[in-house]
């Protein structure tokens, strides 16, 4: 939009007034793959916004395809309408099937303009058509103008920008974003969103080598993309968790960009033939479905750093043309001359992505033979320490592993000090193993500031904080984590259980029962809800979901479900898998403090505490994470449950305050 004519301005009536522009997400690529669906999405998101102006006494100028020009009276009227526009979709969203979704970005300025022909024209209409891309999908954008009219009149939170330069602007601009209560990032830490893409996601690659047994090369070489585009500066880059489903069920670059929320997408093949391999690549705009780069590479195996550097770099110089942001990535040594034990690494990577007992001892011998072959080999010690890390408690015992961990850390760090996976596990053998608080706060700072988009260290960074009793920003983190990790599911549960903490039932159950309807069939899922409903009071809602039917659930579900029986009053499942773990009888590992959970919710304290208190002496200690759970409030006031926890570190204002309503 260009400046008007001074003859037309002469012929015009000039009036302040603020200004609104909205645009739909991901409208274009969507057009350009189902035009019909495209089509009946505009139409609903224009009978959804239109009345939601006229309520706060916008006059909507013009629409163009899928974006909006609003004008209003006062600042204050345009953001109020645009809030309520982003909480009116949002609910919509949340009813809505993937398909039908509406995400808008909103931009608001205050200024002169000139009406000519029904149309308006000038400065105010170009700066609020150029902020509204720095919002983030169903966010907001306001100047300092705006800022400047409504800071004292709205009880919402605002983030500051970075100075932001705009096209035919002549000086740099101050730009706000509103922070909204689904937003994924906080008031400090929210970066400029500016058009082209600081958003990627690295789907799986696709396996088209002879062998079909390949799959963990194409799977590994993945794993490493996403590692190495990560060290971009200002790129935010999707964990694997969540690409990889998109493997067996592959969707249009739309639908991946709309689900995962980016706007860019590396795709591509990977061929292996013996020692030389084929990678085919692709960088995709979502919006356009412009093709930014795409490059071919045929090397031998032992050329593959080499490739993965240069598609970095590449990808970096071409988003740093549109953005003006990104950095090339550190030029990190050559993990590994030993082509073998690169190949090893990567079956390791693949087999510990999602740790189970059937496959820890198998993702152990390669770490264990690749890092035999060059003992050189930072990544596959950080690889391997972490692999135990995020195993302990769940699937190995504690006081095995942690031990074995903190030497494999000690070796990574020896060797590339700059590891955020080494600096992660260190954070979490701080935070689980040795309950050092500070250390631990200080490791995850480390290896997030090394690797912005290192999902695992937010995760666990998030229960620290939860630990620590800092809830606003333990929801903070996990928020960041779901932000790079959006497709595991477990992630949502964190942050219902951060708000329960807080106090916010109502958030929680939002989140929990989500969960449950999202996938009615996880046991879990409802088990976790019925824990919530206890911690607020409504037990006939935990009963509900207590009857629950197992089905073909494994051992961790069944004890999900047996301990939250017991907790409204049904203990012989409880009983029954107890006996089973106390006779060792289970068939998967179970700690002391998850078995005394049971024997606490059953009413058999003293046993409970005698396993605490075994479990601390023996090294597991991990009620650290679990003390502040319902199951624990039968012992919660006893004088050994307190001492134990002064021995973890757990100071009285650490302590869980009673969620329970006073009758």
């Amino acid at each position: 939009m260009e400046s008007p004519r001074p003859d037309i301005v002469a012929q015009s009536r000039r009036r302040l007034v603020a200004i609104m522009f909205t645009d739909m997400v991901g409208y274009s690529a969507l057009a350009q793959a189902d035009e019909t669906s495209a089509l009946a999405l505009l139409d609903r998101h224009n009978r959804l916004l239109r009345p939601l102006f006229s309520k706060f006494l916008g006059r909507e100028i013009k629409t163009v395809g899928d974006a909006f020009l609003v004008e209003f009276e006062s600042a204050l009227d345009a953001v109020r309408c645009a809030l309520d526009l982003q909480r009116s979709l949002h609910d919509h969203n949340a009813a809505s099937a993937d398909g039908g979704k509406i995400r808008i970005r909103i931009g608001i300025h205050v200024g002169d303009v000139v009406e000519v022909d029904g149309d308006l024209l000038g400065d105010a209409v170009n700066i609020a058509s150029r902020i509204e891309p720095l919002a983030d999908p169903e966010g907001i954008s306001i100047t300092q103008q705006v800022y400047d009219q409504v800071q004292n009149k709205i009880s919402t939170r605002f983030s500051k920008l970075p100075p932001v330069s705009l096209k035919n602007i002549r000086l740099p601009m101050s730009v706000y974003r509103v922070v909204l209560p689904w937003s994924s990032e906080g008031a400090e830490s929210v970066r400029p969103r500016e058009v082209g893409g600081l958003n990627l996601a690295v789907l799986p690659l696709s396996n088209i080598s002879p062998d079909p047994n390949d799959d963990y090369f194409a799977d590994g070489l993945t794993e490493e993309l996403i590692t190495q585009l990560s060290q971009v500066q200002d790129l935010t880059v999707i964990a694997r968790t969540s690409v990889i489903p998109y493997k067996l069920a592959p969707k249009s670059i739309a639908q991946v960009g709309s689900e995962l929320g980016v706007d860019t997408i590396l795709e591509g093949s990977v061929r292996k033939a013996g020692q030389r391999i084929r990678i085919t690549l692709q960088l995709i705009d979502v919006d356009t479905q412009r093709h930014i780069w795409a490059s071919s590479y045929d090397r031998d195996i032992g050329d593959v750093f080499a490739v993965q550097t240069d598609i970095a770099e590449r990808t970096a110089g071409a988003l740093r043309l549109e953005l003006s942001k990104s950095r090339r990535p550190r030029h990190a040594r050559k993990p590994t001359e030993d082509p073998v034990a690169y190949d090893l690494y990567l079956r390791g990577l693949v087999a510990s992505s999602e740790p189970n007992e059937a496959v820890i001892a198998e993702a152990v011998r390669y770490f264990e033979e690749a890092t035999r072959l060059d003992p050189s080999f930072a990544e596959a010690f950080a690889a391997w320490a972490n692999l135990y890390v995020v195993a302990a408690g769940d699937f190995l015992p504690m006081r095995d592993v942690m031990p074995k961990a903190r030497a494999l850390v000690a070796k990574a760090l020896e060797l590339d000090p700059e590891s955020s996976d080494a600096h992660a596990a260190l954070a979490n053998i701080a935070l689980q193993f040795d309950h050092d608080w500070v250390l631990a706060e200080t490791e995850f700072e480390k290896a997030i500031s090394l690797n912005p988009s290192n999902a695992v260290a937010y995760r666990f960074f998030s229960f620290l904080l939860m630990v620590l009793g800092r809830f606003d920003e333990a929801k903070e983190m996990t928020r960041r984590a779901i932000r790079l990790d959006p497709g595991r599911g477990s992630l949502q549960g964190a942050l219902a259980w951060a708000e329960l903490e807080s106090g916010n039932f109502e958030a929680a159950f939002a989140y929990a029962e989500k969960a449950r309807d999202n996938d009615p069939s996880s046991v879990q899922n409802h088990a976790m809800l019925g824990m919530f409903y206890l911690a607020a009071g409504r037990k006939d809602d935990a009963l509900r979901e207590a009857d629950t039917p197992l089905g073909k659930a494994g051992d961790v579900e069944r004890f999900d479900l047996a301990l939250l029986n017991a907790l409204v009053g049904r203990p012989e499942a409880a009983r029954e898998v107890a006996a089973e773990v106390e006779r060792g009888e289970a068939k998967s590992y179970t700690s002391a403090t998850h078995l005394a959970m049971l024997y606490a919710a059953i009413g058999q304290k003293s046993r409970a505490l005698d396993l605490l208190e075994q479990d601390y002496r023996e090294g597991d200690r991990v009620l650290w994470l679990f003390h502040r759970g319902v199951f624990f409030d039968s012992i919660r006031g006893e004088p050994r449950f307190v001492a134990l926890l002064r021995q973890y570190g757990i100071t009285a204002r650490m302590l869980r305050r009673s969620t329970v309503p006073r009758t």
